[in-house]
C-alpha cells in the first residue's frame, strides 16, 4: 500500500527547468516536485506521494492526516505486540 504524506514547503526553486521544493516532515527534510502545483507557496502544506506534491491542504487537514498515520502506526504496533505474545 502507498501513502500519500503530508509535509510542509519550506523552499521553492528551480531544477533542471521543474518547480521544485525542500519539504518537512516533522524534522525530515525531503525534495518533491512541485510542477502538478504551480500555485503552492512556502510555508503551505502539501501531500506528497512518490516525490511528487499532490494537493495543497490546510495546516488543519495536514495535522489531522499526520495524527491517523500515527494511530494508525501505534495500532499495528499493538497487533504485533500481541502476535508475538499469542505466536
Amino acid at each position: 500500500m502507498c501513502l500519500g504524506v503530508p509535509g510542509k514547503i519550506i523552499d521553492i526553486y528551480q531544477q533542471d527547468g521543474l518547480r521544485m521544493a525542500k519539504i518537512d516532515f516533522g524534522g525530515v527534510t525531503r525534495e518533491a516536485c512541485l510542477e502538478a502545483l504551480p500555485e503552492a507557496q512556502v510555508g503551505e502544506y502539501t501531500i506528497i506521494h512518490a516525490g511528487f506534491a499532490l494537493n495543497v491542504l490546510s495546516e488543519a487537514e495536514a495535522m489531522e492526516t499526520l495524527t491517523a498515520l500515527r494511530e494508525l502506526g501505534e495500532f499495528e504496533a499493538q497487533i504485533d505486540s500481541d502476535l508475538e505474545e499469542t505466536g
